[in-house]
């Protein structure tokens, strides 16, 4: 059974608190319950662990402005005529300080370290409840679902951001928080996550949707990676190697039958069966029944159809490899309504060649309505193996690194590496230089349209080269600007505190 309980009536839905300064821990309900009154009991403390998933399915987050911002960015999409403004932006590097989308990112990650404030700074309070059911290992699981999301969050900022506020108790004043170097940042991100993959289930043990002890240790290593720090990110993906495993079909990753399967590391969880009455009124809230996301939507061709795979990513794929029908729909493909047939554009029309498949219902219904139940994938194992080749490249063996992106590989029956396999320039893969031409490749055939591509171009330095043609300024467009909102309400920060060129 899915775990969906993020949207959380009475009080808790009164934690849905604003970025740094903005609102403070106000808790009024019927029951006038306080702070002081409240987290007595284990029913409330599991409302208050459950909350700071809650703004994961924001509209600022996975349920809309995540993957238009980060497949628009790295250009893994096109945009069709009726793509809204605020979205051509993305493809164009052309938003500022006032975009919606990007002030919704930011306050929903604030709001929901808010949230998992709350829950660490009362940790004693949690520990202090007696019930014969509420043992210590599930009060630590308590306390490191909290830091897990907490790091996460700050994932999410830190690296669409650069150096922002850094709050880790729970704000009781008016004042602002200043900017924190970005180094900070990810240290405290690491702190978190080490305190959690202690205190954390693991995945065999934990509710389905919930942070576990392997899902800490592989976000560990990906903000390892990240900084550079190839030894400390191969330890921390040591503790879970072989913990998952690549399910036989890659598609199974992306349908809502087949969620939380032996390559999932984390999820965010959706099921409109919870409810998606607020889907269209909580952009960073949290609050509300939200459990869908309009990915389907947005993407479908026999719907929205506001953006379809650009041609640059479809030419990525090699001939015969199966991610290609896996990813995208083409004409003539059938559908659950009968047979693919793109629409067309321009004058004269010309018939679109390509849709996302991914994360798509068509596999089972004619028509997305608005409404998706699937989970987003946002670590699964092929991710960690490609990680891990990248990093064995770097401070291992050419042969360990070629064996994780074969082994990627041999899911979907494709030729390995250093025998059939040569690269663009016709050379058998083996030089370092060529395994990271390849681990490009894998990455982009392998995790494209999971919000990816554009992180690791700009981690590689690579994101001028590619998208330079397309408004990306090297030097301002790696990060968001800080938005307008913040800066006009925290008054620890000031214009002067924008990120460069914005």
């Amino acid at each position: 059974m899915k775990f969906n309980r993020y949207i959380i009536a009475g009080l808790m839905s009164l934690l849905a608190l604003n970025a740094c300064d903005q609102d403070k821990l106000e808790l009024t309900n019927p029951n006038d319950l306080s702070p002081e009154t409240f987290l007595v009991t284990q029913a409330q403390a599991q409302s208050a662990v459950n909350a700071v998933y809650a703004n994961l399915q924001t509209r600022g987050l996975y349920s809309r402005g995540m993957f238009f911002s980060m497949d628009n960015m790295s250009h893994e999409n096109s945009g069709n005529p009726q793509l809204e403004a605020d979205k051509v932006q993305y493809l164009n590097f052309t938003f500022d300080p006032s975009h919606g989308l990007i002030r919704a990112y930011w306050e929903s990650c604030y709001r929901g370290i808010n949230k998992c404030n709350y829950v660490i700074d009362n940790e004693e309070k949690i520990r202090a409840i007696v019930s014969a059911d509420f043992t210590d290992a599930m009060k630590d699981n308590f306390i490191g679902e909290a830091k897990f999301m907490r790091a996460y969050y700050y994932f999410l900022l830190g690296t669409r951001f650069g150096d922002i506020p850094l709050v880790i108790t729970t704000p009781t004043s008016g004042e602002g928080t200043p900017k924190s170097p970005v180094s900070a940042v990810y240290d405290q991100i690491i702190l978190d996550l080490t305190d959690a993959a202690d205190k954390l289930f693991a995945a065999g043990d934990a509710e389905n949707g919930r942070a576990t002890s392997g899902a800490a240790y592989a976000l560990m290593g990906k903000m390892e990676l990240y900084r550079g720090n190839y030894g400390a990110a191969k330890t921390a993906f040591n503790n879970i190697l072989g913990d998952y495993s690549l399910v036989a079909d890659y598609t199974d990753n992306f349908l809502e039958e087949t969620e939380f399967n032996a390559e999932s590391i984390f999820e965010v969880s959706y099921d409109i069966a919870v409810g998606k009455s607020d889907q269209w009124n909580s952009d960073a809230s949290g609050s509300g029944f939200i459990a869908s996301t309009f990915r389907g939507q947005e993407y479908g061709w026999n719907d929205w159809y506001n953006a379809y795979p650009s041609d640059a990513l479809v030419a990525e794929f090699e001939t015969g490899d199966p991610r290609l029908s896996g990813n995208f729909y083409f004409n003539g493909d059938a559908f659950a309504g009968g047979t693919v047939s793109l629409p067309a554009y321009g004058d004269p029309a010309v018939q679109r060649t390509q849709a996302w498949r991914k994360y798509s219902n068509y596999y089972k219904d004619a028509n997305e309505n608005q409404e998706s139940g699937i989970n987003f994938r946002v670590i699964r194992y092929a991710d960690v193996l490609l990680m891990m080749a990248e990093i064995e490249n770097e401070v291992g063996t050419a042969a360990d690194a070629v064996g994780y992106l074969n082994e990627v590989r041999d899911r979907v029956g494709m030729p390995n590496y250093g025998t059939a396999v040569m690269d663009a320039a016709g050379y058998p893969v083996g030089t370092k230089a060529q395994i990271f031409d390849a681990i490009v490749h894998e990455r982009m055939v392998e995790l494209a349209g999971e919000q990816v591509r554009f992180p690791d171009l700009v981690r590689w330095g690579l994101a001028e080269q590619e998208l330079s043609t397309f408004g990306f300024e090297a030097g301002k467009h790696e990060v968001f600007p800080i938005p307008q909102q913040e800066i006009n309400f925290n008054s620890s920060l000031s214009n002067d505190d924008q990120n460069f060129g914005y």
